[in-house]
Order: structure tokens, then sequence, then C-alpha cells
């Protein structure tokens, strides 16, 4: 049985956000895979309406302090750290007080999305994977769960390609339920070219919606899995047209969808 290093790229995880598709599944790939003896590691935004103290988040001295340049403008890199005692699993919270320490997540009170969506996950992907630099843990696998981690493999495969850490892992993107309305900021393509990343494939995110961002993405990923009954399927096609490994919506056994999770990561 192959023991994979897991890293689990996450836009939101229950508890620290309300319980949904996204969030508990998030939380079950995590405690699953470790109870299969797989090694873990997890991160997730520090939204500013996870309450700390309950939660119990603590920062990692050693781990903060890093100044990342997003959009012309300078961020601290905060890190900190919580365990979910009854997973048996710790979470790694990237934060930051420009982005943030805003009481909603990814929607204002009008639910309209924030308009530095973009500059946020930028900043979460960048400052999650400086992080994992930090504790020198090479990832064999890592999966991205929800719009807001999909940054991360653009990162992985067009800016840390030459770092020995990253050398040898395959990426996992997950579709799930998760779709925004609109665009992302209209220069965002600009943005990630400002970043490093740049490839002839970027056309697609002239006009940054949901779907393009996904289409972008899976060019760099390795598998693709459906955790959604209601993941676009457009995307899915999309992903099998373009010779993807697609792992169709599982239901049933518990046990046993996780084990085909497992599975699927042991082929790639």
């Amino acid at each position: 049985m192959a023991t994979n290093k897991i890293l689990y790229v996450c836009q939101e995880i229950a508890p620290y956000l309300p319980e949904n598709e996204l969030s508990k599944l998030s939380l079950d790939f995590a405690r699953q895979m470790q109870e299969r003896g797989q090694e873990v590691r997890t991160f997730m935004p520090r939204f500013g309406c996870i309450n700390e103290r309950r939660n119990q988040l603590h920062e990692v001295i050693r781990l903060s302090g890093m100044n990342l340049i997003i959009n012309d403008n300078d961020h601290q890199l905060i890190i900190k750290v919580a365990s979910i005692p009854s997973a048996r699993i710790q979470i790694y919270f990237i934060d930051n007080d420009d982005y943030f320490s805003r009481r909603a997540v990814l929607e204002d009170a009008d639910g309209k999305p924030f308009e530095d969506n973009d500059d946020r996950a930028i900043f979460f992907a960048r400052g999650m994977l400086e992080t994992v630099k930090k504790l020198r843990w090479s990832p064999t696998i890592v999966h991205c769960h929800g719009w807001f981690s999909a940054i991360a493999p653009m990162y992985l495969k067009r800016v840390f390609y030459d770092d020995p850490l990253f050398r040898d892992l395959k990426i996992v993107v997950s579709l799930a339920d998760d779709k925004f309305e609109g665009t992302l900021a209209a220069d965002f393509k600009q943005k990630l070219e400002g970043e490093g990343i740049m490839d002839s494939s970027m056309k697609v995110l002239e006009e940054p919606t949901y779907e393009n961002l996904y289409r972008y993405v899976m060019e760099y990923a390795d598998g693709v899995i459906v955790t959604s009954a209601n993941a676009s399927q457009e995307l899915i096609d999309y992903a099998k047209q373009q010779g993807k490994k697609v792992l169709d919506y599982q239901e049933g056994d518990e046990k046993e969808i996780f084990d085909n999770y497992k599975r699927f990561y042991d082929e790639l």
C-alpha cells in the first residue's frame, strides 16, 4: 500500500466555517486519508468570521513574518494553526489583516463577491506554498478543494516548478458545487503574469469566469475528482475531453467512497 504525502488546499473546512458539502468533505478527506495511513497537511484561509479563541487558533511565530507583494502592495503573511481533536488533525491558516480581517468570507452583506477575491486567492496560494517550503515538507499529492484554492496548481507548475520540494508531485482538482457569478477582476490574467505564471493557454482567462478559471487550472491537473452531484457537467465533460483522469461523483458507503479516493491517488 502506497503512503502518500497529501497537501490539502481548502477554501473552507468545517467546523471553522459553516458546514456545507464542500467544508465537510474538506475535513473528511484529511481525516479519512490520515486514518488510511497517509501523511496529511491541510491549509485554509483564516477568514475573519472564524472565532480564534473558541477554535483555539494560535500564531506559529517561526512560520510568520514574511512579506508578500501582491498587486504592487506589501502584505504580511501570518500563519496560525489549530487542531480538530475529534479528527486528530491539524489545520494551518493563512492570515493577513488586509485580506482576511473582514467578517464575511467571499461575498459582502448583499451577496456580491469582493472585488479583491482574486488578490486574496493569489495571496493564499503563495502564502501556503511559502509555508510548506518553510516546513521543509515535500508532498507527493496536492489536492485543491474550492475555486479559491485553484491558483495553487498554477504556482506549482509555473513558479515553484524547479524547487526540489515540489518536483515530484501530482495535482488533483475537485469539481464541486462552488460556482461564483460574474467574473474575477478584469486584470486577473495580467496579475498572474506579473507573478511569473505565463503560458499560451492563459488566453481563456481574459474573461475570468468560474468555468474559464477551471478550464485553465485543469491544464495543470493530473487528476480530477467530482465531489458534488451539482458540479458543472460542462467542466466534467471538458476534463474528460482533455484526457484527464476523472473520478466521477461517488455515492453510497462512506468507507468504500474514501477507499476509491485513496485508490485514485495511488493510480496517478
